[in-house]
């Protein structure tokens, strides 16, 4: 198995690299694949929680300030700051931040602005459950002292493939569960932030998908094998770019 996930990831990196070599895309698709995406991955984001905002709603609620009947300020926040952190990310990638507790922190914060202000960008202060999971997670004593050891993980594995480690941040942070409330849209973050540093495209875990999500998440947690969370992610990396290639070819191909 572990030789096929080195195959798979050799591959990425080949379609990346073939992305790299070809003509940038017009800026006003660009542009209109990033308004795409701030909805999508919002949308699919806060539903894997339990928000029940539809796509078109999210939409609604990101480009045109809407207000949707019926559904609760909760759930329109959840909308509006995510949309908020996605875009603290690509300024961290923009300024070259190195990732840091405090950065961590801050896109948490933004995740849980005007909605629960007393644990914005604050550690946990008591023990949590994870529902749907057979992981446990540390006592919130441990959580501090976690959180360093991940960060010291971090800059030490630099020589694993940028998809495996973005993959790998997401799966640790989870299981250490640093926060009350945000861990998964976080994690996510997170994760997208680390592979578009390393010149790979962020991803979007479907809703759909959120059972078999935790299914390779929980094997991760309990067993220590990342690969099938590895080979979930490679999956949607592999797709992108590969959805990528094809628009750079078809607007060649129209010139």
């Amino acid at each position: 198995m572990q030789g096929n996930i080195q195959a798979i990831l050799g591959e990425l990196t080949q379609l990346k690299e073939k992305v790299h070599v070809q003509r940038p895309l017009p800026s006003e698709l660009v542009k209109n694949l990033r308004k795409d995406f701030l909805v999508k991955s919002t949308f699919h984001s806060n539903a894997i929680e339990g928000n029940t905002l539809t796509i078109h709603e999210t939409k609604a609620i990101l480009e045109d300030g809407i207000t949707i009947v019926g559904k609760s300020m909760r759930e329109h926040l959840e909308a509006i700051n995510h949309k908020q952190a996605i875009i603290l990310t690509e300024e961290i990638v923009k300024n070259k931040d190195v990732l840091s507790e405090i950065l961590i922190k801050e896109l948490h914060a933004i995740i849980l602005h005007g909605i629960d202000q007393s644990n914005a960008g604050t550690y946990r202060k008591h023990d949590v459950i994870i529902s749907e999971a057979s992981h446990t997670p540390p006592s919130y004593i441990e959580v501090p002292q976690l959180m360093e050891n991940l960060m010291v993980w971090y800059n030490k594995k630099t020589k694993l493939h940028p998809l495996e480690k973005a993959t790998m941040l997401h799966s640790k942070f989870v299981n250490i569960h640093p926060f009350v409330d945000g861990n998964g849209r976080t994690a996510r973050l997170l994760m997208n932030l680390e592979l578009i540093k390393s010149g790979y495209l962020p991803i979007i875990i479907e809703s759909e998908q959120r059972f078999t999500y935790y299914e390779v998440l929980d094997i991760a947690a309990v067993e220590g094998d990342y690969t099938p969370f590895v080979q979930f992610i490679a999956d949607y990396e592999k797709h992108e770019l590969q959805r990528y290639v094809e628009l750079m070819e078809a607007h060649d191909n129209a010139e």
